[in-house]
């Protein structure tokens, strides 16, 4: 079995191979402004996935990815002469989905923001729908008994005491 820092490392040097060869040795008019974003290899190094996004229109994206289908062979070719491995993989390039995705935050976030400038427009006008603190206070014992007219003075000194015996 192949470990997995193996299968990293020939990811990368795939990445740099297939950048590189895209750059300088393809000359096909179809191929658009392509950046290779990520590459998989699979565990027994026998096939790897290319990642890759186009800079443009839905049209470039899909010249650009019949043009890199098409010189498949020749991406395979210089792989397989740069890389110091027994086996070529198999390349296969799929289109990445990463343009999309940050389109999608992107909108997601102005709704957000959108949703909190509405918010804080009824915060200005919002009035509290009990007590304006409705935490419960610890109570004030002394003041409650005066206000209900209990004497609660020390001054007991006036009280008769009546015991059983007498």
């Amino acid at each position: 079995m192949v470990d997995a820092a193996r299968a990293a490392k020939m990811a990368d040097r795939i990445k740099v191979i297939v950048a590189k060869t895209l750059e300088r040795g393809i000359r096909d008019p179809r191929l658009g402004f392509v950046t290779i974003t990520d590459v998989r290899v699979t565990g027994d190094l026998q096939h790897a996935s290319v990642f890759f996004t186009v800079y443009g229109s839905d049209e470039e994206r899909l010249e650009s990815a019949a043009a890199l289908k098409s010189a498949t062979g020749l991406v395979r070719r210089e792989v397989g002469k740069n890389l110091t491995a027994r086996l070529t993989p198999s390349i296969e390039f799929i289109p990445d989905g990463i343009p999309e995705n940050a389109a999608l935050i992107d909108s997601l976030l102005t709704e957000a923001h959108q949703r909190d400038a509405s918010i804080g427009s009824l915060k200005q006008n919002a009035t509290y729908a009990g007590d304006e603190d409705p935490y419960v206070k610890p109570r004030d014992l002394a003041a409650e008994e005066e206000a209900a007219g209990f004497d609660d003075d020390d001054d007991d000194d006036d009280a008769v005491y009546v015991s059983k015996d007498d």
